[in-house]
């Protein structure tokens, strides 16, 4: 009975030695005997299957396990995101680990244990060690309850048979098998376009999305976007997933990400060397979204009432569901498909419909920024500026109050939208769209000078468009010039500029007849008559107001024609 035993097991690892097409455990690193093709392998062992498993031992733990386990508590992965529940290694994993884990000897096997002998130890990438915080959760439950609280995982039912064990959880040999290498790192399946990882996950777009579809390649500059992986592929459609993750010894290990902070995983492929257009440059500017002063603060499941400060790539753009797709405002563009956002009322959606609902998350009730101007009217809180109840507001929202605008250039009219990002972007006409960075103050993509008093002089008609260029992307410099004629001759142009008149959002408060045309006035620049109290009558087409330099001295008070005060 014993030879017969023996007999049936020698046909059983021969299987695993050596397959149909040659990939076996004798062609592969698992065949740590001396003849192995590995760096690590024994001195003096010519077998191959007995560093696994054995045919005769006291207490064998199935399959014929021959190696020493090292009882280690082992730390965990966790993320808030992670509905499954692991556990403690068991079942094959836990077999797994009594190499992997580089507790345990590599010669120390159950019988024999002092018979062999190794001359290197395991690279860092196979010895995973004790803390498993960093690597694909293993030994939990994979059941529909999962999957429907998940929301992006496949239904275990299915899932391919090999995938869960008996208990139906997932478990090392469902993205590897031990016996054979053809894939390489002995996965089951291809990885290319991500197959294997889509075995189990279902994430949401990324079908369509560009990520999944791009052809861009590595132009060899430095730094390489894929040094995590030993076999990358060419592109970034092939590689997947694992342009950003790295399911063992992830440096990000809450999202398993590659980097440990957040934005370098993005910047490896969008700093020139991979996508068309470097990014990374724009974060190097003056003004910009400054994802480098923030590590490890973005939660995707935070709330956006009372957010900390921060801000991160993934704030704006969701890497899993972007594409190339167009839009017209205020619709989101496909950029920033998927992404959460505060609505017009100050309600948390997702996913987003407007862009500007993404700025809302940072610059609305709960702004992040301080206000550059001092006003009259109005809050910090940027959302309430473009209420459609206010008496003046660029178009974001809505389209504006003023049914007949007088300064407007084709193909802009009164019906016209426009986005956020119309004003605050990247400058330069080559330049990534969207506002990440720019030469010019408030991420805006042409100058607009916010001097509290330019002093453009009496020349200010010839100096108004370079000092405001981005005002006259959309407002026809003739016109805006005869119109502040109109008022006073417009001489309070020669000491004062655009931005201490107009408030470029809008704002809650006001009339009419002061604050049309976004007219609400920098107290630090513009104070009331002190006779009469009033700033500006526009019906009438006359101001009071009293202008005087950020010092305080008072340079000049206006008299509208006919009063006696």
């Amino acid at each position: 009975m014993k030879q017969v035993l023996i007999i049936i097991l020698l046909f059983i690892f021969g299987a695993f030695v050596t397959d149909s097409f040659g990939q076996g455990v004798k062609n592969s690193r698992h065949n740590l005997s001396t003849s192995g093709p590995g760096n690590l392998k024994s001195m003096d062992d010519s077998r191959i299957c007995v560093f696994c498993h054995t045919t005769h031992t006291a207490n064998p733990k199935a399959p014929m396990w021959n190696r020493k386990q090292s009882g280690a508590t082992y730390i965990l992965y966790n993320s808030s995101t992670l509905n499954a529940n692991p556990g403690q290694p068991d079942g094959t994993s836990i077999l797994c680990l009594s190499c992997h884990d580089g507790t345990v000897a590599m010669g120390n096997t159950l019988k024999n244990p002092k018979s062999m002998s190794f001359a290197r130890s395991m690279t860092k990438r196979g010895n995973l060690g004790t803390d498993l915080s960093d690597d694909h959760p293993i030994s939990f439950v994979f059941d529909p309850a999962l999957s429907v609280e998940d929301g992006e995982l496949k239904d275990p039912g299915s899932l391919d048979p090999h995938i869960l064990d008996k208990n139906n959880k997932l478990q090392c040999i469902s993205c590897h098998d031990p016996h054979k290498d053809i894939q390489g790192n002995f996965l089951n399946r291809s990885n290319e376009f991500s197959d294997l990882c889509f075995s189990c996950h279902d994430k949401k777009y990324w079908g369509e999305s560009t990520h999944s579809n791009s052809t861009a390649t590595w132009n060899g500059n430095f730094p390489k976007p894929w040094s995590h992986l030993e076999n990358p592929y060419n592109t970034v459609g092939q590689n997947g997933c694992a342009n950003c993750h790295d399911v063992h010894n992830a440096q990000g290990k809450e999202r398993l990400l590659k980097r440990s902070a957040e934005e370098d995983n993005c910047l490896d492929c969008h700093n020139g060397n991979v996508a068309e257009k470097n990014l990374q440059v724009e974060f190097l500017k003056p003004y910009k979204h400054d994802v480098y002063m923030y590590t490890g603060i973005h939660d995707p499941v935070e709330s956006d009432i009372n957010k900390s400060k921060h801000v991160e790539c993934v704030d704006c753009h969701n890497p899993h569901a972007m594409d190339n797709s167009t839009a017209e405002a205020p619709l989101v563009k496909g950029v920033n498909r998927y992404v959460k956002g505060i609505n017009d009322t100050g309600l948390e959606i997702f996913p987003v419909t407007n862009e500007y609902e993404i700025c809302f998350r940072c610059h609305g009730d709960n702004p992040v920024t301080t206000a550059y101007t001092s006003r009259y009217l109005g809050t910090a809180n940027t959302r309430t500026d473009f209420l459609t109840s206010n008496v003046s507001y660029h178009p974001v929202v809505d389209v504006g109050r003023n049914g007949n605008p007088r300064a407007l250039i084709q193909p802009y009219n009164a019906s016209s939208r426009i986005y956020c990002s119309s004003c605050h972007a990247s400058d330069g006409k080559n330049s990534p769209a969207g506002p990440h960075g720019s030469i010019y103050p408030r991420i805006l993509k042409a100058n607009y000078n916010m001097e509290r008093t330019p002093q453009l002089g009496k020349s200010w008609p010839s100096l108004i468009q370079s000092n405001f260029e981005l005002c006259f992307e959309c407002h026809d410099l003739n016109s805006v010039t005869t119109i502040h004629q109109e008022i006073s001759d417009g001489h309070f142009m020669e000491t004062i500029g655009c931005n201490s008149c107009h408030d470029p959002h809008g704002f809650e408060g006001g009339n009419m007849t002061e604050n049309a045309y976004g007219i609400n006035f920098d107290q630090s620049v513009i104070q009331p008559n002190p006779v009469n109290g009033k700033l500006i009558d526009l019906d009438q087409r006359k101001c009071f107001m009293t202008c005087h330099d950020p010092g305080g001295v008072i340079n000049y008070t206006h008299k509208a024609e006919g009063d006696d005060y």
